[in-house]
């Protein structure tokens, strides 16, 4: 049985000196990138991107019918002993298996549509991956990587983790208002909990395992539910886009912390009866997953649209390192005594630059939007979300005078999509505010031309 760091280190150094220990250079951190198709890994003891695993090519290179390798690195999970990672890319509907001490794909497995994410049992013998495109967890055996079994779930199941005596799992769905408990053994639902939003991208066990908590992204809420009565304890109202949510060990404190994309800040609350904000991080450009350190000293950040890792310092509640990664990572995990210190075997350069990512904000109204440029090689991609807009309405994005793309709202008022062009210079220089008010970006309503006093959205 391996035996977490952090307890070897507790009894070494003593509850008072525990804040003091740093990460290992047997360590490493892992995010999934969902549009340059890779596992970055980095070393925590230098705060240092090792380099890549490449899985695919990044985006738009996907688009050829011939095109064989992963699309939308997404989900991530691990193996109890740390050995192996299963890493679910959405696109191509894979689980690939991944050693983690050469870096080494040793075997892929393909499952139903649009998988999310993937957890292994707490005896690590079955690995669980929830399905969202359809309504079921495919059981895989990770020694043949093979689907040796279906479990029926609510619609479009988001991810599952695991109680460590392996009785029960807790299933939040992407599509449903209610979370599946299943019984482990049974491969069986036994109860179904009624939560606030069909949209829970994500979910984590309390450290005494007395509580499992989950993120609405949609309503911007976190469900709290007690794990022996399996009932509702509380909702918090946390904040625009909350993505995904780590605990850690603070003064002897067992803290929450919340990555909520739409604020850029991880927020940090109390875990007693009646959870309290206790901080506010600001963060670099829509924070998204997030894990702790074995002894709860550092937490580690995923920036969707900063291609990125931030480093944040549970003492002092503030970012003390930037990490350049992949291209929008999304699931994030960070895993103890895995690697030689310093290997880097297997890995590729990173295969990305940095991208450019700015806000959009309306000049009236509650409208929102998000923008970040990246490179394509000889071209660029301008992606843009809006948020809290008319519904079923058409919206025009103008690079200063130029049309550059129109996106039709859903019945929320959102949209997204994606502009391929000579896109990136322009925003570079949005970014430095170093552009005349001409050379903006707006969103108008409809096909209106790009007159800033109409705009609904500027930068």
């Amino acid at each position: 049985m391996k035996i977490p760091r952090s307890l070897i280190l507790a009894g070494l150094l003593g509850a008072n000196q525990l804040a003091l220990a740093l990460p290992s250079a047997t360590d490493r951190v892992y995010t999934a990138d969902q549009n340059s198709n890779t596992v970055s890994v980095f070393d925590p003891s230098t705060n240092q991107l090792l380099g890549q695993i490449v899985l695919g090519n990044p985006r738009p290179d996907v688009l050829s019918p011939l095109y064989r390798g992963e699309i939308n690195v997404h989900g991530m999970g691990f193996s109890p002993d740390h050995k192996t990672l299963a890493v679910i890319s959405n696109g191509s509907n894979s689980v690939t298996f991944i050693d983690t001490a050469t870096n080494k794909v040793k075997g892929k497995t393909y499952v139903g549509r649009s998988p999310h994410e993937g957890f292994f049992t707490a005896d690590g013998k079955e690995v669980w991956v929830v399905v969202r495109g359809e309504d079921y967890i495919s059981v895989i055996d990770p020694a043949t990587f093979r689907e040796t079994r279906r479990i029926p779930t609510s619609v479009g199941p988001g991810m599952v983790q695991f109680m460590p005596d392996g009785k029960l799992a807790f299933a939040v769905s992407s599509f449903t208002p209610q979370v599946d408990v299943i019984d482990v053994k049974a491969h069986k639902v036994v109860k179904s909990i009624p939560v606030a939003s069909p949209f829970s991208p994500f979910l984590q066990f309390t450290p005494d395992f007395k509580e499992v908590w989950m993120t609405h992204k949609d309503v911007g809420k976190v469900t709290r539910i007690d794990t022996r009565t399996l009932a509702v304890t509380g909702v918090i109202d946390t904040g625009f886009i909350t993505n995904h949510l780590a605990f850690a060990q603070v003064n002897g404190k067992p803290l929450a912390y919340v990555t909520v994309g739409g604020e850029n800040a991880v927020k940090v609350y109390s875990t007693g009866p009646a959870a309290t904000l206790v901080a506010t991080i600001p963060t670099g450009a829509l924070p998204h997953g997030i894990w702790a350190s074995d002894d709860g000293t550092r937490l580690y950040v995923g920036l969707e649209n900063g291609d990125g890792v931030e480093v944040i310092d549970t003492a002092s509640n503030r970012v003390i390192a930037r990490m350049g990664g992949g291209q929008a990572p999304q699931a994030l995990v960070y895993l103890s005594d895995v690697a030689l210190p310093g290997s880097a075997d297997n890995l590729a350069k990173r295969v990305n630059q940095d991208s450019t990512p700015l806000s959009l904000k309306a000049p009236k109204g509650q409208g929102r939007g998000l923008v970040v440029a990246r490179q394509l090689g000889v071209l660029d991609a301008l992606e843009v979300s809006l948020f809290k807009l008319k519904p079923d309405t058409r919206y025009s994005v103008y690079l200063g005078t130029t049309q550059a793309g129109a996106l039709r709202t859903d019945a929320k008022g959102a949209a997204n999509g994606t502009m391929i062009g000579p896109l990136r210079t322009f925003a570079q220089v949005e970014a430095a505010q170093a552009a005349p008010a001409t050379a903006r970006i707006l969103v108008m309503e409809g096909d209106k031309g790009p007159d800033e006093a109409t705009a609904v959205l500027v930068n």
